[in-house]
């Protein structure tokens, strides 16, 4: 099977944002050549090994909104919180013209985030319709103490009663959580995994904004661009050779290729929330044109947060956060620093930064 070279081209030209650069910075210098291609066990073929046509979407987009998450913690005893967690099989597009078969916490990647204070009770209602699934799921909260994080008691079948667990968040961080039946690292690939935030008594510093990306491999008998419905591929993913590498399911989804870059502006601090699901990469998170100021290493909220770093080790079933300024207008990119991942395979996203220059800190054209 050969990629789609025009596809490529067209993400490498377009995934910053309003700009016409190659992904510039870090990614100048890369060529389009290169390109694995996994062979598909599972993949849904003609009579002469090609892809299947493209199947109709189920969602519009399967790219979770990145500002989709809970207000910050203003309460100051514990409360009570009712969470109802529904799991959805959707076919949707991974990039224009492919599609594939995602599992989903409601519908979209990554799952809901969840956001609640040290000391408060939640019960948890898990709902696996028979109509929207092919098989069995559960919830492995890496903030639970207990046994599997919650998986065991959560396990079910499609059309199963909903399972219900209760606990209390007994210690703050930012963590993950995922499907962890036996078949784990499938679903967590097909985009089963998310974020559960608990702060501490006394909250978090306050930011302007705050945003939320999970990273996860797509591993596919196709090839990058090649159009057609992607099937999940096994040896694929036992070689840990993903055909796509994405943010919030979708390759190059916050560009102006996907469905648009973030906000922010000159002056504002924001904090983003970055779940790497894997199942199998470390994701070297990095954001081109800027620093993470303060980053809190595997999602700890209570040692004082590490400074200025540049690109930062996130490793699979891991939530970090990190804070940034933004003194001067222009696109930042946020990227895996693995940088075909980056260039070729879709993990790239933008937050574009409006606003008045300041050449005193950074001048284009002295």
């Amino acid at each position: 099977m050969t990629p789609n070279t025009n596809s490529r081209r067209r993400f490498l030209q377009t995934a910053g944002g309003a700009t016409a650069l190659a992904i510039a910075g870090c990614l100048d210098g890369l060529s389009n050549d290169g390109e694995q291609n996994a062979q598909g066990t599972d993949t849904e073929t003609d009579e002469e090994g090609e892809l299947a046509a493209v199947e109709s979407v189920d969602v519009e987009r399967i790219a979770r909104d990145p500002t989709a998450i809970p207000d910050p913690v203003d309460w100051s005893e514990p409360r009570e919180h009712d969470v109802t967690v529904r799991t959805e099989r959707v076919t949707a597009e991974v990039e224009p013209g492919v599609t594939f078969d995602y599992m989903t916490f409601e519908g979209q990647v990554p799952g809901p985030m969840l956001r609640v204070r040290r000391g408060d009770r939640v019960t948890l209602t898990f709902e696996v319709p028979e109509e929207l699934n092919v098989t069995n799921h559960n919830m492995d909260f890496h903030a639970v103490y207990g046994p599997g994080g919650g998986a065991d008691a959560t396990t079910i079948s499609p059309g199963d009663d909903p399972a219900q667990i209760s606990f209390r968040a007994e210690y703050p961080g930012v963590f993950i959580y995922h499907c962890a039946i036996p078949d784990m690292d499938q679903h967590i690939s097909a985009g089963m995994f998310g974020s559960i935030l608990v702060e501490p008594e006394d909250g978090l510093p306050e930011v302007d904004r705050e945003f939320y990306l999970g990273q996860h491999e797509i591993y596919t008998g196709g090839s990058v661009g090649e159009g057609g419905h992607h099937g999940f591929d096994f040896d694929a993913m036992l070689a840990e050779q993903p055909t796509y590498v994405v943010f919030n399911g979708q390759a190059y989804g916050f560009t102006g290729d996907g469905v648009g870059p973030m906000h922010a502006e000159v002056g504002e601090t924001a904090r983003v929330y970055f779940a790497n699901g894997g199942p199998n990469l470390l994701s070297p998170w990095h954001p081109i044109g800027n620093v993470w100021s303060r980053f809190y290493r595997d999602g700890d909220l209570l040692t004082d947060p590490d400074r200025n770093i540049e690109t930062a080790p996130v490793a699979p079933g891991t939530t970090a956060a990190a804070e940034m300024e933004f003194p001067v207008p222009g696109p930042v990119k946020i990227v895996d620093h693995a940088l075909t991942r980056a260039a070729r395979r879709g993990a790239l996203a933008v937050i574009d930064v409006d606003g008045e220059a300041d050449p005193e800190i950074y001048d284009p054209n002295p």
